[in-house]
């Protein structure tokens, strides 16, 4: 598949094409209760100046966080994805403003956060987790909106969904790697990339061979050394499917072939990515391991936020690290690849065997290492050949409940095949 970098993530490119209106720019927060939506809040709220967030959106689990983030920002609109939730939200809402005061519209229902990023705005960031992201994406950019993307799911699954209807700069990468890529990237032209090198913390577990990771809990698994992230993106880190899903990214924001996009291994996390360039130099964006540091310049693009974060203190003692990637211990990588070179339904296909099966391991259902092996054989038996030249959403919908109902039946033999072996 080639995909023109000029369709989706190009740093040169500039979207919309006029000038921004005076005043904070408007924005809308997609998953704000999870970690990027509190960061991103975080941001807005030490630079009113600079934003305004327009609307929230949640799944509709943390009403009273929810209802809290609103009034501090006196958003227009709250969307929750939970239907059944909009009366308690009605009254977390009304215990934050009080009596007698207007509250924002409620939006409720599984197409809630997809008009809120339909709705009139600068910037939608979409920092959803999981591919129920997918519709707000296509939302977002049907309707005009600079796409600030953290849901990486949607891009993935969406595939040329996404690269059809995005216009030259208008999505703006989330990720700290593709953000960091992104900035890379301004120092070359197309024509000048050698190749993208993605850098991965290696997760709880690097260094350790597949056999000791059989027995590895949900507990090890949630404690990343580097990292503070949501449970799904933490056990994504650990199996380093989470590397996997951005080497697909990588490959679809801008337009680079699977086989001039590498992984290296980089425990300090201090290192984003790089991009190798053809006369041999390398240009690599470094700083803490701070996610407001790639929200904060998706949602301010093309300027930089200042004091989004700490920078590093160059005065120290630092030592960095890089290793190869060990595939036969960690080989959802190679996976993602294959995944990526197929396309059509079979990211879709992965993304949701994957998503079923971590759920799967954290409530004990299925070992570490089952999660890489069971994803595998979901997409061998439902991945497709590659040959499929379309993909419309309702394909990538009935891909990924076939690949669920799947994945559900694979893990729970594979808990009884467990239980069964042990004396």
């Amino acid at each position: 598949m080639t995909v023109s970098p000029a369709c989706l993530a190009d740093p040169h490119a500039r979207f919309p094409a006029e000038p921004p209106p005076e005043g904070p720019r408007e924005i809308v927060v997609l998953g704000s209760t999870g970690s990027i939506g509190t960061q991103a809040i975080d941001i807005v709220l030490r630079n009113p100046h600079l934003f305004r967030v327009t609307g929230l959106s949640a799944a509709g689990e943390r009403l009273d966080r929810l209802a809290g983030q609103a009034h501090r920002l006196q958003v227009r609109t709250v969307a929750i994805a939970r239907e059944d939730r909009a009366i308690a939200l009605r009254e977390a809402l009304r215990a934050q403003y009080g009596v007698g005061q207007p509250l924002p519209e409620i939006l409720a229902g599984p197409d809630a956060a997809s008009q809120l990023a339909a709705s009139e705005c600068h910037t939608v960031l979409n920092g959803i987790t999981g591919s129920i992201g997918l519709a707000p994406t296509l939302a977002a950019l049907s309707a005009g909106r600079v796409l600030a993307l953290a849901n990486k799911e949607s891009l993935i699954v969406g595939g040329p969904l996404v690269t059809g209807l995005a216009e030259p700069g208008q999505i703006i990468p989330v990720d700290s790697e593709h953000s960091a890529l992104y900035q890379a990237l301004l120092g070359g032209t197309p024509r000048e990339i050698a190749r993208l090198i993605v850098t991965a913390s290696g997760g709880p577990f690097r260094g350790r061979g597949r056999a000791e990771l059989a027995s590895v809990t949900p507990r090890e698994a949630l404690a990343h050394p580097t990292w503070d992230m949501g449970p799904m993106v933490t056990i994504n880190s650990a199996t380093l499917v989470n590397k996997g899903l951005e080497v697909i990214e990588a490959h679809l924001l801008f337009g680079i072939p699977f086989g001039r996009i590498e992984v290296v291994v980089h425990p300090q996390s201090y290192v984003h990515s790089m991009v190798e360039f053809t006369d041999g130099s390398t240009l690599a964006q470094t700083g803490p391991p701070d996610m407001r540091m790639p929200i904060s310049l998706g949602i301010g693009w093309p300027d930089r936020v200042a004091g989004a974060a700490a920078p590093c203190d160059w005065t120290r003692e630092h030592t960095w690290e890089f290793f190869p990637l060990d595939t036969d211990a960690f080989p959802s990588v190679p996976l993602a690849r294959k995944v990526g070179s197929l396309g059509g339904i079979a990211p879709a296909v992965f993304n949701a065997a994957n998503e079923e099966c971590v759920e799967a391991f954290l409530a004990g259902t299925l070992p570490f290492t089952g999660i890489v092996d069971t994803v595998a054989q979901v997409v061998d038996e439902q991945g497709g050949d590659g040959s499929g030249t379309s993909l419309t959403l309702r394909d990538v919908l009935e891909a990924e409940a076939r690949a669920r109902s799947r994945a559900r039946e694979l893990a729970g033999t594979a808990r009884r095949t467990t239980t069964e072996a042990t004396p």
